[in-house]
């Protein structure tokens, strides 16, 4: 009995927790959301566990969990204090490595080789993060700040505790509300399911959101694209120029982040990154100028074999003044369909999504598209920036959270797979039995310009399968389709489940198709999952 009523008091002190955690991710709760939830739950499980345990118990647990935090306190007020000129002797080229967040000191010596942002954490070694993580604020979460903890050797002097940083943000646009909001700072967000298969071009305004710094604010006619030559030469462009010395073209093309479905991907083993669903994707139309055409007139020779790359540098820039950065190679840039990009829909690209200029690589993965494009240099090699080096590398299963990334053992994602997703009806949907059949709405995409040849639906697990309609760009081949295609079928509810799940899944030119499940491509960072597509479904009689 009595280890019935611990076990219900430590579930109470448990929710707590997860109600402060909650708080701490800033994702989908404000905290005064927070604070009304958690003492609304807490009246209510209070109440219940007084009732069970009488107050006299329900208090002496009280005293126990303050008890444990006193101690954790006094823990803290016990580890040495460090002066910030001491934190300095432990930069980048020290045997341990130090950093501090407000007033803690941390060794994270053993934690970069395991992150795949350990590099970017060196940019703060012997000094403060705060700046950084004014600007990756998707790391101020209970969980990342519990890792933290962990590494904590001292507390910072606190005449060199620094001052809470200006928002970075501040700057940003105005979005559509309708956008579902996966981080705020940096801003990213999905398009809303319900609302994407309305429209084969996605509008401007519902088109997902992919930030990774904060959105630079420039003027059209201040702006100057760099293009840099191998022997150093470079010509610079405005983009009025652009627009009136190369001839315009226009592509339907997808852009889709390499983390799309990583929340599906998720829930069969954990992964890194941030938790996009399904809708980190959207297709537009673009309208620029040939890459090709642009590298031709700086004298640059695209079949010349020793050009094996073409980088791009955007004007979002981090503390540092690193801009984002990522490269192509050179075999991609000269195709007709690569284009530097200053239309959207018809109309000026909006802020969010690259404004004045932005990389339209068709059939490549959203990363290497880069947005409020710069400079243009073509190279032997890579990119040597972070993204291309350091992220959007998809490990072996064999690679498991807390192992050392050997992020040179595997080549940078380019193409992406063949990938499908339901995008109606909603998971856990509930249909009425006498409705006879679901209807179902969603998209299909493979890259490399690989069109899908055709999108299947099971409600029997996998055992049978139908067709679908598929809705495509007629402007295109299946030799050369950058545009997705959207499909639209019913179904009929099986007799006798009270649930069910709808599968999807697409084939493409090639003939690949996609896994049954995650287990053999599951990697650390939750990259590019395109497994089968499951939509659980509620029956009511």
């Amino acid at each position: 009995m009595l280890g019935q009523r611990a076990a219900a008091v430590g579930r109470f002190w448990k929710h707590k927790r997860h109600f402060n955690s909650l708080a701490s991710t800033g994702s989908e709760y404000s905290r005064e959301d927070h604070e009304q939830s958690y003492y609304k739950y807490a009246y209510i499980a209070g109440a219940a566990a007084v009732g069970m345990l009488g107050v006299q118990q329900f208090m002496r647990t009280a005293k126990l969990d303050h008890a444990k935090e006193e101690k954790n306190f006094k823990k803290l007020a016990n580890l040495p204090m460090y002066a910030q000129e001491e934190v300095k002797k432990h930069g980048k080229d020290a045997d341990r490595i130090w950093v501090t967040y407000k007033d803690g000191v941390y060794d994270v010596t053993d934690f970069i080789s395991m992150h795949p942002g350990g590099d970017k954490i060196l940019l703060a070694a012997g000094a403060a993060v705060d700046p950084f993580w004014a600007l990756y604020s998707q790391h101020k979460t209970a969980e990342v700040l519990e890792i933290l903890e962990g590494y904590r050797i001292g507390r910072l002097d606190v005449k060199d505790v620094p001052k809470a940083e200006p928002d970075a943000f501040s700057n940003d646009p105005e979005r559509h509300p309708a956008l579902l909001v996966r981080n705020a700072k940096p801003f990213n967000a999905e398009s809303p399911p319900s609302l994407l298969t309305d429209h084969f071009y996605t509008p401007n305004e519902l088109f997902f959101v992919r930030n990774h710094l904060p959105v630079p604010d420039i003027k059209t006619e201040d702006h100057r694209l760099t293009i840099e030559t191998m022997n150093g030469k470079t010509i610079d462009l405005s983009v009025d120029e652009l627009k009136k010395k190369y001839k315009s073209y226009t592509i339907g093309s997808v852009i889709q982040c390499a983390g799309n479905r990583r929340a599906d991907m998720n829930q069969y083993k954990k992964v890194q990154g941030l938790m996009w669903e399904g809708t980190a994707i959207s297709n537009a139309e673009w309208t620029g100028v040939r890459l090709r055409d642009i590298l031709a007139d700086a004298g640059i020779d695209v079949f010349d074999e020793k050009i094996k790359h073409v980088h791009f540098e955007g004007c979002d820039v981090d503390p540092t003044g690193t801009p984002y950065g990522a490269s192509i190679p050179m075999e991609k840039a000269r195709g007709n369909e690569v284009i530097v990009a200053y239309h959207m829909n018809g109309v000026d690209i909006p802020r969010d999504h690259g404004a004045p200029l932005r990389v339209i690589v068709p059939g490549n993965v959203g990363a290497r598209q880069v947005k409020w494009l710069r400079k243009i240099i073509v190279s032997e090699k890579e990119s040597d920036s972070h993204w291309q080096q350091k992220d959007y590398r998809a490990f072996s299963p064999a690679v498991n959270i807390g192992d050392e990334l050997k992020w040179d053992t595997v080549p940078s994602i380019q193409e992406y797979p063949v990938q499908c997703a339901i995008c109606t009806p909603a998971p856990n949907t509930k249909v009425d039995r006498d409705d006879g059949t679901v209807d179902i709405s969603g998209y299909a995409w493979s890259g490399g310009g690989r069109g899908i040849i055709r999108i299947e639906i099971s409600v029997d697990g996998g055992e049978t399968w139908s067709s679908c309609e598929m809705e495509q760009e007629e402007k295109q081949d299946k030799e050369h389709m950058y545009a997705w295609t959207l499909f639209r079928t019913e179904v009929k509810i099986p007799p006798g489940v009270k649930e069910f799940n709808i599968i999807a899944k697409a084939v493409d030119r090639s003939y690949n198709t996609q896994p049954e499940t995650a287990s053999g491509i599951w990697n650390v960072r939750g990259l590019i999952h395109n497994a089968w597509h499951r939509v659980p479904i509620i029956v009511k009689d």
